[in-house]
């Protein structure tokens, strides 16, 4: 800025005139204020915090609350009176169709002959989620192999079979969610793939490096164009049992059975708490995580987790007296498990109100000591968001990063670009219990789960307060 040639009082004059442009300016950068609010905020959660005793809850008398099933309406229920209760100014649900995958009773695989001899060894198995199956025995020698690339090479040998795949997360990513995106693949995919080469059945190895020996469920799809094969997942223990297995023998028999169906899929919905902003109201930060569980569990870190993180952070907002500049809904998303339904509709309303989706934020990775957050978004505004690390890092945020924002969240991003955000905790154990029956209640450290509201809160007022 340059100012020359000017009487005093035209100087006067246009420094006036600029003073909003400075404020503006510095009204971009953190202050000391920042700092103690967070401060504030971090105490009250720690100190009050309902987070941990809404999980009990929300695990211990709702449990498992998969898409479709009495449990999601009781959960559904339960987070309208949560919100009430906790003073949330509105509250609403938001329909939208889900499906009913059903599990059935007995999902089961036995191995019954190991080189022509008998044998009796039941293996630890859950059908994959979504799977279909009629309860009937399947019994077929195995074929074991280690991904798609032998199968390929052995496709002449599949006709008949029960394939097992056996591919494990990759020991040399220390991030675990790459290693579950990488192994992903053959549980989504594998039935089909098997299928496709006349396979009459699929097994897993479950998506975990735990060395407990509970296997692991989550959603698969099959292609229309093959059939449609019962598909289990089978613990680790078992799994390294199969597959030394099939390596030392030369024909292993199994039966397995599953019993899968869907019935016709039903109405659920998104519950979404909202604090109106007081100077861009129409400027809209979501925050959320979703309601619905696999059925084996009680969804205590995914994403019971989440879903108490939302409710926290808008419990500390309100006891602190806090009033966003712009509005700010927390949204308890229905069916992420198993078809996205609930953010899928949750972004097509906004589109047809054409709200301004400014920033979303999703907890969905478990109720782990906190590390940072991971964005979708232009680098140049993630790069803007990394002047916020020194007000955060004393709570547990030291980095952040732009490997993506979250699944609930994804279609606004889709819909209107807006700007993405997943909340990162610590990931090492998340793999132990994500999917399996061990995601209870019992496996969630009051403590890191307080500190996930904390760090969480910081960025949302931060956001409100600066923008993104």
């Amino acid at each position: 800025l340059e100012i020359v040639n000017l009487s005093p009082m035209k100087t006067i004059i246009h420094l006036l005139l600029l003073l909003p442009f400075f404020a503006l300016s510095q009204a971009t950068e953190p202050t000391n204020a920042d700092a103690v609010f967070i401060k504030k905020l971090s105490d009250e959660i720690l100190t009050n915090g309902k987070a941990y005793d809404l999980l009990y809850e929300l695990t211990k008398k709702v449990g498992g609350r998969i898409a479709g099933s009495p449990a999601m309406y009781k959960a559904e229920d339960w987070g309208v009176n949560t919100f009430e209760q906790l003073g949330a100014p509105a509250v609403s649900k938001q329909a939208c169709m889900v499906p009913r995958w059903v599990r059935g009773a007995g999902d089961f695989a036995k191995i019954t002959h190991i080189d022509g001899k008998k044998q009796a060894k039941v293996l630890d198995v859950l059908a994959l989620g979504n799977s279909l199956g009629d309860g009937k025995k399947v019994e077929a020698s195995l074929l074991a192999v280690q991904n798609f690339e032998e199968l390929e090479k052995r496709k002449d040998e599949v006709k008949g079979k029960i394939v097992y795949f056996n591919n494990s997360f990759d020991a040399t990513i220390v991030k675990t969610f790459e290693a579950y995106g990488k192994a992903g693949q053959y549980r989504r995919n594998g039935a089909s793939q098997a299928a496709k080469y006349g396979a009459v059945g699929c097994i897993i190895r479950s998506l975990t490096s735990s060395t407990a020996n509970d296997p692991h469920t989550g959603g698969m799809a099959y292609n229309d164009s093959f059939p449609k094969i019962p598909a289990q997942a089978v613990g680790p223990r078992d799994a390294d049992y199969l597959w030394s297995l099939a390596k030392q023998s030369s024909t292993v028999k199994i039966k397995m059975a599953t019993h899968g169906q869907f019935l016709p899929d039903t109405t659920g919905h998104n519950i979404i708490a909202e604090i109106k902003g007081s100077q861009f109201p129409d400027e809209i930060i979501t925050l959320g995580g979703h309601l619905d569980s696999w059925d084996v569990n009680e969804g205590a870190h995914d994403d019971g987790a989440g879903v108490v993180h939302t409710m926290e952070v808008m419990r500390a907002f309100l006891a602190l007296g806090y009033q966003p500049k712009r509005t700010i809904r927390f949204v308890l998303f229905a069916n992420e498990e198993n078809g996205l339904r609930g953010g899928t509709a949750y972004a097509a309303a906004a589109k047809e109100k054409n709200e301004k989706h400014i920033f979303a934020l999703e907890s969905d990775e478990g109720g782990f000591t906190p590390r940072g957050f991971s964005f979708t978004a232009a680098p140049e505004k993630v790069e803007a968001a990394k002047r916020w690390l020194p007000l955060l890092k004393p709570y547990g945020t030291t980095s952040m990063d732009d490997a993506g924002g979250g699944a609930d969240i994804g279609p606004l991003n889709r819909t209107f670009n807006t700007p993405l955000c997943g909340f990162l905790p610590d990931s090492q154990r998340y793999f132990d219990v994500h999917h399996a029956r061990s995601d209870v209640f019992e496996n969630v450290n009051k403590r890191e789960l307080l500190l996930g509201a904390v760090n969480i809160a910081g960025l949302i007022y931060l956001v409100d307060k600066y923008g993104f």
